[in-house]
């Protein structure tokens, strides 16, 4: 566990109040999570998310209309006597939430930032599972992996997990999703529903055209063996700039331009911005549709709750079918 304490020459007052409104705004993701889950997610959450089917229970000696294909024929040759093998569904479940902690999540421009969003998207997901009685754990990645908590369920697990994500300074520059998935299929040797949050900033190349092949394979060896849903998170001035003019920036991950950087933003470099979204949204979902993965967008200062309960409806209806 982190304390949320950021900083050494902080004063106890100050340390004090740092934590009063930490655990205040824990207390509102609990809330609006949980009521989220209760009115709209849990029965979807339990239709759209399986265990891994069915798992072997025991063993009974056969009986006219057992299927053939049940016998074990290891337990039949011992005794002498056919046997078959019973099996039960799976029910548990592992979550894990691959939840991007780089430092560009603390831009933010309008309620909250991409950083307070991003927890109540891992809370609704934890919540979800716990309703369930399934597991949750947490890898946290920059474009290293700096945090992992081991699976778990419970109510005071879930809240932990918040802080982390609201609380964790990130160590390293970048994002790289890819290092999440990687430590996944170290880490997870059975079936995993794995939640991947992130605004995939520094995950495309330098023309902005095609994504990192590390990350499309690693995407590919997770979706192999897991339930992966891609979660991107945005803030509306990451989309189209205005034309300001000449601005005084702070750079947040990528640029590494020191503390006194101004940059152009005149007409002309707000449109070629624009086109340079467009080019990298563009690769972000062709490379999904390669994959067959249905992705969540998100932005901050947006109804964050209804892509969620959209994308658990289509879900349901593609289960149904």
């Amino acid at each position: 566990m982190v304390t949320p304490a950021r900083s050494s020459t902080m004063s106890s007052a100050d340390a004090r109040a740092r934590t009063t409104e930490l655990l205040r705004e824990i207390r509102r993701i609990e809330m609006q999570t949980s009521r989220l889950v209760e009115q709209h997610l849990a029965g979807s959450y339990q239709s759209v998310f399986k265990g891994q089917g069915i798992a072997f229970s025991e063993v009974r000696a056969y009986e006219p209309g057992d299927d053939v294909r049940t016998i074990d024929w290891n337990v039949t040759a011992r005794t002498g006597v056919p046997h078959v093998k019973l099996f039960t569904e799976e029910r548990e479940l592992t979550v894990m939430l691959l939840v991007d902690m780089s430092a560009s999540l603390d831009l933010g421009s309008r309620d909250y930032d991409k950083r307070q969003l991003v927890a109540r998207l891992a809370a609704t997901f934890a919540f979800s599972a716990i309703s369930n009685n399934d597991r949750v754990g947490l890898i946290g990645f920059t474009d290293r992996v700096e945090a992992f908590v081991p699976p778990r369920s419970g109510r005071k697990h879930v809240l932990a997990v918040v802080q982390q994500v609201l609380t964790h300074e990130p160590h390293s520059r970048g994002t790289r999703p890819s290092a999440a998935l990687e430590y996944l299929a170290r880490m997870a040797k059975g079936h995993a529903v794995a939640v991947l949050i992130s605004d995939f900033v520094d995950a495309v190349d330098d023309r902005g055209t095609s994504w990192d092949p590390r990350f499309e394979h690693a995407l590919k060896v997770a979706t192999r063996r897991h339930d992966v849903i891609p979660i991107r998170v945005e803030d509306p001035i990451e989309l189209e700039l205005p034309p300001l003019g000449l601005v005084a920036i702070e750079d947040l991950e990528l640029l590494e331009l020191g503390s006194d950087a101004y940059v152009d933003l005149g007409r002309g470099a707000a449109q070629r911005y624009r086109k340079q979204v467009e080019r990298e949204r563009d690769a972000f979902e062709r490379l999904m549709r390669k994959l067959s993965l249905a992705t969540v967008n998100v932005r901050c200062g947006s109804d964050w709750q209804g892509p969620l309960v959209a994308y658990f409806a289509r879900r349901n209806r593609r289960m149904r079918h």
